[in-house]
């Protein structure tokens, strides 16, 4: 197997840092919504987690 080929994505996978001029507008595009989607759903964990750390440090605080 070639070094390139080791180094390119599955089809219809992103890579970070991967080559977008492998991709078509498109696939771009619906990368971004998918990356929206994606940073929404982590914002949602951070700020659970976050609250959850803020009950701990106030219970511990007592």
């Amino acid at each position: 197997m070639e070094d390139d080929e080791q180094k390119k994505p599955p089809k219809n996978q992103y890579i970070i840092g991967a080559d977008l001029e492998e991709h078509s507008v498109e696939a771009l595009e619906e990368l971004v919504n998918d990356l929206r989607t994606e940073i929404e759903r982590i914002e949602k964990a951070i700020t659970k987690k976050g609250a959850g750390l803020k009950a701990a440090e106030s219970l511990f605080k007592k």
